[in-house]
């Protein structure tokens, strides 16, 4: 009996750990972060809609004479605001997918194959690179990682050499 109850609990404890793990997924997941703004997006264009005809309708009540400015309605440029808030955070996630979306890409193009990490020969993988080429991919990043920095250094000292006074070589002791 002590032990069916037990089992019972546990499910239970269960899955507020499973619902923290999605929460957490979600956090990370711009696409699913995505997801859970667009409703919320509808609601607050809907809520924005309502607000705007609410107080055109008041507006236009006021400019009639039938009603009195002294009534309260719902401010327009706070619904605007929480719409533009939304907004800027779908804009956000998009970005941010877009961005992980081209690293991974590039991560494919740049490294397509594994290195096999397996001790044991029957564990090889099909679609993996040896560890020779894998050198060889590596050397050839670094070596573009070099020219890089080299082409960096030497701009930055001809902006540096074009910042001084053709004139004056500079203190003379």
């Amino acid at each position: 009996m002590a032990s069916q109850q037990q089992r019972l609990a546990q499910p239970g404890l269960q899955q507020p750990d499973s619902l923290q793990q999605q929460q957490l997924s979600q956090d990370f997941d711009p696409v699913q972060k995505f997801k859970t703004l667009i409703p919320q997006l509808k609601e607050s264009l809907q809520n924005l809609m309502k607000v705007a005809s609410l107080n055109l309708s008041h507006n236009t009540a006021i400019d009639s004479g039938i009603e009195r400015s002294d009534t309260a309605v719902q401010r327009f440029d706070k619904s605007l605001e929480e719409f533009y808030a939304l907004c800027d955070q779908v804009e956000l996630c998009l970005r941010l997918a877009y961005e992980c979306l081209s690293q991974c890409l590039d991560s494919a193009k740049h490294s397509p194959n594994l290195v096999p990490t397996a001790t044991k020969p029957d564990t090889v993988q099909t679609e993996s690179m040896s560890y020779a080429q894998y050198l060889g991919m590596i050397k050839s990043q670094i070596s573009c990682a070099k020219d890089i920095h080299n082409a960096l250094l030497e701009c930055s000292k001809k902006i540096a050499g074009k910042g001084q006074p053709q004139g004056i070589m500079g203190p003379s002791l």
